[in-house]
């Protein structure tokens, strides 16, 4: 109890919004399907979406200018942000998620999944994620979990990661004259919300100690 009270604190003390801390203050987090949070314009499928709407493995959810969404899809929790964009596509071991534009905080259970970008293909498992599209180039941090990278420019520059705390963050590029992964810094995404994600599907991130990774 006093473990929980001291990471609540901590969290608020750096800004944790009051809404993030309501959720991680309930006792017993239940895994509540479909959009938890809706700020803003977001749109399933090009309609309005309402706060508790499931979203089903093949919609498309998207946000405008100065919106935010976090929605739960079975044992994965999303977080996307303003001017974005992403398209699930088939269930279960055959699940696809294509982030399509704007940036996307996620945490994932333990099977395998695809996710697509403008220039790469990412295979995931057990993990937490933040995606960001910029002008040909995605941004990538593996938080903690494991991944395989593979540039669509170039193939042969594949490579796996396994991560603990957001070790390797890459942009992956779209010119093959060059090296396609380049290391990058952490940026646009906390510990706060990833806790907050894990949470919603009542789990806890690995860098917290005790875990079911």
């Amino acid at each position: 109890m006093n473990q929980r009270r001291n990471l609540l604190q901590g969290l608020a003390a750096g800004g944790l919004s009051a809404w993030m801390s309501e959720l991680l203050a309930a006792d017993g987090p239940p895994v509540q399907q479909g959009l938890r949070r809706v700020q803003g314009e977001v749109w399933i499928n090009g309609a309005r979406a309402r706060p508790g709407q499931l979203v089903r493995g093949d919609d498309t959810v998207s946000t405008g200018a100065g919106s935010e969404a976090v929605f739960v899809m079975g044992d994965n929790a999303h977080l996307l942000r303003d001017r974005g964009r992403v398209s699930f596509l088939g269930q279960g071991a055959q699940s696809v998620m294509r982030v399509i534009s704007g940036k996307l905080l996620s945490v994932f259970g333990r099977r395998r999944r695809r996710i697509l970008t403008s220039t790469a293909v990412i295979g995931i498992r057990g993990t937490g994620c933040y995606i960001e599209v910029q002008e040909n180039r995605v941004y990538f941090c593996l938080c903690y979990g494991s991944a395989d990278l593979q540039p669509l420019a170039d193939p042969r520059q594949a490579r796996s990661l396994i991560t603990q705390h957001h070790d390797s963050p890459f942009y992956i590029g779209s010119d093959a004259s060059g090296p396609l992964l380049r290391p990058a810094s952490v940026v646009n995404h906390t510990d706060a919300e990833l806790i907050l994600l894990e949470h919603a599907v009542g789990r806890e991130p690995p860098f917290q100690g005790e875990s079911s990774y």
